[in-house]
């Protein structure tokens, strides 16, 4: 009589085998990073509100291309502003359900009285106090549960550009929400990090070299000597 065997069809995956991470799943941040460091060429995954976003493609006149232009402006304010630092798309640990990626972020150094700060491995725990996202267009998570999350967070201020909208929307936090930053002369003036300066259209229009000249005109502003002052001091307290 033939007898049924009780051999599997396909050997089973290994015990220890971790799974790659894929768009959706439902993680808290230890997974989530356990998964991201073991799915092979991943460069870009954020874990927002406990499910996990994977970007597409990039293009480059969407993304690629003024992606640059607003690390640059950053990097101008920060060469100019020392206890300042400036990051591009490094994780954020906020809380076990959101570890998010932002395209740019600019931060108070930890040691000159900033928020945020360095966990063992290098990772930012807490807000910065501004971040920085290049978004398609209105539609996009940036400014919906992207939004709420660094709201809820105290990111200080919040800057998109709607690449596709031609647009740039720079939100302040006041009481707990979000307000729209009004311009001043045609530029933003940041509240947060006195002399930084962004004329939007300049920055739309792909004119990179009046946007950093912007910036220099802002860190020329006494408002910016202040800062400097003010971050000098917060330096040299005890315990810093």
């Amino acid at each position: 009589m033939a007898t049924i065997s009780n051999f599997p069809l396909r050997d089973p995956a290994p015990r220890n085998r971790i799974p790659p991470l894929q768009p959706g799943d439902r993680l808290t941040w230890p997974e989530f990073k356990r998964r991201f460091d073991a799915t092979p060429g991943l460069k870009k995954a954020e874990l927002l509100e406990g499910t996990v976003y994977m970007s597409p493609p990039v293009s480059h006149s969407f993304h690629s291309r003024p992606h640059p232009h607003l690390i640059g402006w950053l990097v101008q304010y920060v060469a100019m502003t020392p206890g300042v630092d400036a990051g591009d798309n490094g994780t954020l640990r906020l809380d076990l359900d959101n570890a998010l990626q932002p395209d740019a972020f600019l931060s108070i150094l930890a040691s000159h009285g900033g928020q945020a700060r360095l966990d063992e491995d290098g990772y930012l725990i807490d807000a910065p106090e501004l971040v920085a996202e290049v978004a398609a267009s209105t539609v996009s998570y940036d400014l919906h549960g992207k939004l709420n999350v660094y709201r809820r967070h105290g990111v200080k201020e919040y800057v998109v550009w709607r690449v596709n909208d031609g647009a740039v929307d720079w939100f302040i936090l006041r009481e707990g929400q979000y307000e729209r930053l009004a311009l001043t002369d045609g530029r933003f003036r940041s509240e947060t990090f006195p002399g930084l300066w962004l004329e939007p259209a300049a920055l739309v229009r792909g004119d990179l070299r009046t946007v950093l000249n912007v910036v220099t005109e802002g860190t020329a502003d006494p408002a910016h000597a202040k800062f400097l002052s003010a971050l000098e001091s917060a330096a040299t307290k005890p315990n810093s």
